[in-house]
């Protein structure tokens, strides 16, 4: 078979176990594996050519992942993990570029801790605010996830019967905890965690929000999949968030990870984690350029 021959390159079946965990960048490749950008660059145009990778444009990066591949191949994948002398210090060295891609997020957050509401974020506007907040049923225990300094939070705990406050970044999570205790808010309790790995037990809450922070995730899917995992049956999930846009510059002002989404994307993304009764609306636009638009999202767990 063309693909096995393929394949019997040990560098060509490094990068296709990669690419099977992660999507990469090629200077992210080089760094994992100590190639060359060339040498990987032509192995990609050949994995690309038989059909077993796809790539996508990330800003000025060119991201790539594996496409659909034969049950022959994926056999031959997981068989690598252990066969490969050189498949462990892969995994590792992946590890390590997708915590960097993570402190790249949290330290653009940890500077701009303490200057919420005097610094411009794009899609936080008091009109997508009180849109979602008039979908709200108080006293619900909910999970406000990406809470940055916890000015949402702080609004939800006048109300809730509690507010679990997630934020991966130290020093907001040390800001709003102080904030919400020389407030006298007893209610509001901040955790430091990663959306994709929330530092809540199952079924404990009945409101997991994501306020402008999904654009922030690595694996959005893997935020939502989270979200439906602390939620109680019957529970909620309320994203609020920009609608897709093509402000590339957002990458590096605002640490975006991802350019907001369509509603057919966060439709899509809801309802393979599970949910039901999804909606999305489009429920503010920005006069200024490059009018930001916000996308809001709901389900039923």
């Amino acid at each position: 078979m063309k693909i096995l021959r393929l394949l019997g390159d040990e560098s060509r079946l490094r990068i296709l176990r990669l690419l099977r965990s992660e999507e990469l960048s090629v200077a992210e490749l080089q760094d994992i594996l100590a190639m060359g950008q060339s040498r990987i660059s032509m192995q990609l145009a050949q994995l690309r050519q038989a059909g077993l990778v796809e790539v996508r444009r990330s800003g000025q990066k060119s991201l790539y992942k594996v496409s659909r591949v034969p049950e022959t191949v994926e056999k031959l994948l997981a068989e690598s993990s252990t066969e490969l002398i050189e498949a462990k210090q892969d995994d590792r060295a992946l590890q390590l570029i997708l915590r960097r891609r993570r402190d790249h997020v949290r330290s653009y957050f940890d500077e701009l801790a303490g200057r919420f509401g005097r610094n411009y974020v794009p899609g936080r506007s008091w009109k997508g605010m009180a849109e979602m907040l008039l979908k709200l049923m108080p006293p619900l225990v909910i999970a406000d996830l990406g809470a940055g300094e916890g000015t949402l939070s702080l609004l939800l705990a006048q109300r809730a019967q509690r507010v679990i406050a997630v934020d991966s970044s130290p020093r907001m999570v040390e800001y709003g905890s102080d904030i919400a205790l020389r407030h006298g808010v007893n209610n509001l309790e901040y955790r430091l965690g990663d959306l994709e790995e929330l530092p809540i037990p199952d079924t404990q809450v009945d409101l997991a929000l994501f306020h402008q922070s999904l654009h922030h995730a690595l694996h959005p899917e893997t935020a939502v999949r989270e979200a439906a995992r602390i939620l109680r049956p019957g529970g909620r999930i309320v994203i609020m968030d920009l609608l897709k846009h093509r402000f590339e510059e957002a990458r590096d002002m605002y640490a975006d990870v991802w350019l907001g989404f369509s509603e057919l994307e966060l439709t899509d993304l809801l309802q393979q984690a599970g949910f039901r009764d999804v909606e999305t609306s489009v429920v503010h636009r920005e006069e200024e350029s490059p009018h930001f638009e916000t996308v809001l999202a709901l389900g039923l767990r």
